[in-house]
């Protein structure tokens, strides 16, 4: 589990030297710990090693993990989250990452009012073009987003998620991270209720690099920390 540790701290290493060259404070850059496969122990020698957040990318799975993680963090959902699991999900994870529509977010908005609380999103956001791809056309982002904090009174927006093209060509990856800021900063000056620019999640393993050199706040990380998936 050492390696855990010192993998870590290789990547933090990593994110300062690039938040340095791009004028950033490497503290306004969270590494969300992508535990998909991974044994609980793993998740616990995570937090041990200065994680504070793990990124789940299945609800039931996540259900299985906390109940034998003891150490406390903060979880993220960033698989895509089927209506059916919305109540499950509301009480498990701290932020959601990956809502698409506005039919999935009307369902988190009814479940958290049922729960008297408010919920925590990111809006998911496709700037590859993939169609195999979860997440809204950057040509539809705007109105999803309207339209969510018109009529979702229970939801927060905190940002926005992206997946990058799945390519090792970092001059076709960088667009796609290029483009979820742009559209941030058009979704700022709008100024909507319970809107708020406050993340960018996109990055992972392979290219979370490019991604914090285009102003990531959220890195989700699995393989470059713990190895290969089971």
């Amino acid at each position: 589990m050492e390696n855990i540790a010192q993998n870590i701290r290789s990547v933090r290493d990593t994110i300062a030297d690039i938040c340095l060259k791009r004028n950033r404070r490497p503290e306004d850059v969270h590494i969300v710990a992508v535990t998909k496969t991974k044994p609980f122990d793993f998740v616990e020698n995570a937090i041990q090693a200065g994680i504070h957040i793990i990124g789940e990318n299945r609800v039931q799975e996540a259900a299985e993990k906390k109940d034998h993680v003891a150490s406390p963090a903060s979880w993220h959902l960033i698989g895509h989250l089927q209506t059916n699991k919305v109540r499950k999900a509301l009480n498990l994870f701290d932020l959601i990452e990956s809502v698409d529509s506005l039919h999935l977010a009307e369902k988190i908005d009814l479940e958290s009012k049922k729960l008297g609380k408010q919920t925590e999103i990111l809006v998911q956001v496709n700037t590859s073009g993939e169609q195999s791809k979860f997440g809204i056309e950057p040509s539809k982002a705007i109105e999803l987003i309207r339209a969510i904090s018109n009529q979702c009174e229970a939801l927060r927006i905190r940002g926005l998620m992206t997946i990058g093209l799945f390519t090792d060509d970092e001059k076709k990856i960088r667009p796609c991270f290029i483009r979820l800021r742009e559209l941030s900063e058009k979704v700022a000056a709008l100024n909507l209720p319970h809107v708020e620019m406050k993340h960018l999640s996109m990055g992972m393993s392979g290219d979370y690099q490019i991604a914090v050199e285009e102003g990531a706040t959220l890195v989700r990380l699995g393989r470059v920390l713990f190895g290969e998936r089971y």
